[in-house]
């Protein structure tokens, strides 16, 4: 079985390296936190401590690895945490894989953030890019580095993600405290979510098929947030939001995600709903 490498071993990529070493893989993952070193090693071959600006140890990692993925996440959201996090390690792994034969695939996990505000309209994956803020536009540019890296030996994808939620990110953990609160706006912007088992799915599919480009990842259908918290509220018997439309909507994002072209390549959703069969979920 394959060489594969995880940088990241949080909520997904964690999930991921558990999947890939069951399949048989020879899998080697990633922190940047030694406590999390053991939980680690029981669902991974190898598991190294390691942090974005360290070029060399990157080097040596991705030495006789067939597939990459990049699952990274900055631990706090400062403007430098983001760019160590993404950009920096964007960096440096084009920089290594000018001197790395085996690599074949490279799987970097985006956001749908770098869309920005589309004012409700769909986006695909040729929609330019409005990062609303610095965070977004570190996204962007992390995107555009990679993507140069791609060429006829290495297929290099990016899975723009819709919001994450799953076991232990239930949407009602996420937005509980948002019961019964007057939010600013009137709810007419739109969500897009995807389930941890589809974004893990996804990667396989894509490794499976040796795609290369741009994917967006989430949902069937984007629902505007009134619609939606009403009926997320509605199912736990919690007090809904009252919106105040005499104050501006704080979210920079507001687009409608389309996920037809990774569905068009075959990969089927098990989650194109996030709100049926909401789980229950207790505090």
């Amino acid at each position: 079985m394959a060489k594969r490498l995880i940088i990241g071993g949080g909520y997904v990529g964690r999930e991921v390296a558990a999947r890939w070493q069951q399949a048989g893989h020879e899998v080697t993952v990633t922190t940047t936190t030694p406590s999390r070193l053991p939980e680690l090693a029981a669902i991974a071959a190898r598991v190294e401590l390691f942090t974005s600006s360290d070029r060399t140890t990157l080097g040596q990692l991705l030495q006789g690895k067939e597939t990459v993925l990049l699952a990274v996440g900055a631990k706090i959201r400062n403007i430098d945490a983001y760019h160590q996090s993404y950009l920096t390690l964007a960096e440096n792994v084009a920089s290594n894989l000018a001197h790395t034969s085996s690599v074949q695939q490279l799987i970097y996990l985006s956001s749908y953030s770098v869309l920005g505000d589309q004012q409700g309209a769909w986006a695909d994956e040729t929609t330019p890019l409005l990062p609303a803020n610095d965070y977004g536009r570190i996204l962007a540019e992390t995107e555009a580095i990679l993507q140069k890296v791609a060429n006829s030996s290495i297929n290099i994808s990016i899975l723009r993600l819709a919001g994450i939620y799953g076991p232990g990110r239930e949407l009602l953990k996420i937005f509980r405290p948002w019961s019964g609160t007057t939010r600013p706006g009137d709810g007419t912007d739109y969500t897009n979510w995807v389930h941890l088992e589809d974004i893990v799915r996804a990667i396989d599919f894509v490794c499976d098929r040796h795609l290369s480009g741009l994917y967006n990842l989430t949902g069937d259908r984007p629902q505007q947030s009134q619609a939606f918290f009403a009926q997320l509220f509605a199912h736990y018997q919690l007090p809904n939001i009252t919106w105040d439309s005499s104050r501006p909507s704080e979210r920079p994002y507001n687009t409608r995600l389309s996920n037809q072209k990774i569905t068009s390549e075959g990969f089927e959703f098990l989650h194109p709903e996030p709100l049926n069969n909401l789980p229950d979920v207790k505090f």
